[in-house]
Order: structure tokens, then sequence, then C-alpha cells
């Protein structure tokens, strides 16, 4: 049996204030996955997926990739072998599109000021593969939602990771972007990486993911093909939502939310 890509063994993470964010989670991901990661807001998706790149330190527990823990890694290290999709960019420090892809090679780089031929045609291909190359010079701010979100993911793919984690992706952008992006990120899966995206897109995540995750409070809810495993009672249980799932023409997974069970009062 091949030896999985990622491996999350009884992780925990506690915060400073004593919040139990993550509560012994514990699966694994193997290569070419294309997996979501679903569950409300404040259920630990966010810390979970920071705990595995050590972007937040591991309160107990481990996180293997490729069969090595990311304890002791330095984060140049993990950096080759994980790359990170923010939800939000939190500054962009006036850098252009073709400067901010750039820093995904960061880890590769041989010279202090400046970079190789080859960073500089890896960069060049990307910026081309998710049609953003006519706006290279244009700084980054200065995009719309769907473009950035697209130069974001240029930058993670040109780090040449083994699993990428990508969080909330399409959570600003409109219809379009939001299978837009979801078919760049389906179209980057092959045998040799596996994407981890946490998403609120119920629907979205059932139709191009293989295999879901569902978090509530902290823990694994359920793990498995979403148009299995995501059913009316668990929309029920892990979200207090009533909801409609069923199936289009199509054969594809749909969820209608209804109504809040635990109501509300003014």
């Amino acid at each position: 049996m091949a030896e999985p890509l990622l491996e999350v063994r009884d992780l925990h993470k506690y915060y400073e204030d004593g919040h139990h964010a993550v509560r012994g989670m514990s699966f694994s991901i193997s290569s070419g996955k294309l997996v979501g990661l679903i569950g409300p807001n404040g259920c630990g998706k966010t810390s979970m997926m920071r705990c595995i790149n050590k972007l937040h330190p591991i309160t107990s527990g481990d996180v293997l990739i490729d069969g090595e823990s990311v304890r002791g890694k330095t984060a140049g290290e993990i950096a080759k072998k994980v790359s990170n999709v923010p939800a939000e960019l939190r500054g962009s420090f006036g850098l252009t599109v073709y400067e901010t892809v750039m820093l995904g090679r960061y880890p590769y780089l041989k010279n202090i000021w400046w970079e190789a031929e080859t960073d500089e045609s890896t960069v060049t291909d990307a910026l081309d593969k998710f049609g953003v190359s006519h706006l290279q010079n244009k700084p980054l701010n200065m995009l719309s939602s769907g473009e950035r979100q697209r130069v974001l993911i240029a930058k993670a793919y040109v780090q040449e990771p083994r699993l990428m984690l990508v969080d909330e992706p399409t959570s600003h952008l409109d219809m379009r972007y939001k299978l837009e992006v979801m078919e760049y990120l389906r179209a980057m899966v092959r045998k040799d990486i596996s994407i981890l995206v946490a998403e609120h897109d119920i629907s979205l995540m059932a139709r191009y993911c293989e295999e879901c995750i569902i978090m509530k409070e902290g823990k694994i809810y359920a793990v498995g093909d979403p148009k299995k495993v995501i059913t009316e009672e668990l929309i029920q249980e892990v979200y207090e939502v009533s909801a409609s799932v069923g199936f289009d023409r199509d054969g594809e997974l749909f969820v209608l939310p209804k109504k809040y069970e635990a109501g509300y009062r003014i």
C-alpha cells in the first residue's frame, strides 16, 4: 500500500487564551487527490491547515508529509513540499503580479539579489497557464477578486509543491469565477500533487472533490465521497440548518438551505 502524501495524527491545537481549536484530528490524503474541507465558521478548518504548514505551532500530535514529520523542519524545507493559498491577502506592499508570483520561487532561490533563468521561466509559464500574463506589471491591489485569486494560485503553483492548502478560494467570487477557480484547482491535481481546499460552498465541493472531510467543533464529523456522506441529516447536525439535499439531472449533488433551526429573536 502506497504511503500517504499527508498524514495527520491525533492533532491538537490550543491557543494562548485556552481555546481548543483542533481536537484530536487524524486523517490521511494520498497523492493525486482534490479533497474538500467543510464545516461552519469557527470549526477549526483554518487552524488545522496552518498547523500542517507550521504557520501555527502544533500543540500535540504530528503531521507527516511523504512520511516525514513537519516538526523540526524549517519554513524553507516545508515550503518545498507545501504551498499555501490564503483566504485573504493582508497586504500586497505595492507588488506587481509578476513580483507576487515570483515570491513563490523563494524556497529555490540560490542568489540573494536576483532570480535565475529557471525561476523566471517558471513564473512566466505560470502567468500564461493561469491567464494573467497580460496583468504581470499591474499592482496586485488593482486586480479584481477573480484575477487576484488566480495570481495567488499561480504563486502557490510555482513553489512546485506536493501538497497545496487552499483556504476559502471562492468566498468573494461570483458564479463564473467560482467555477473557474475550481476548474484550475482540479486541473492542477495529478499523480504527484494533492490539494486540500477549505470552502463553505458545499455544492461546489461535492461537484469537484473526490473526497470531503467534514469538521464540527474542532473534530472530524465525517469523511468520504461527498455524494455519499453529505445528507440532510449531516447538514442538520453540523450546521443546525434544515436543508434539502438532492441530485440534479447530471447527477451532481446540491444543497439548498431552508431554515436555521435555532431561530432568532429581535
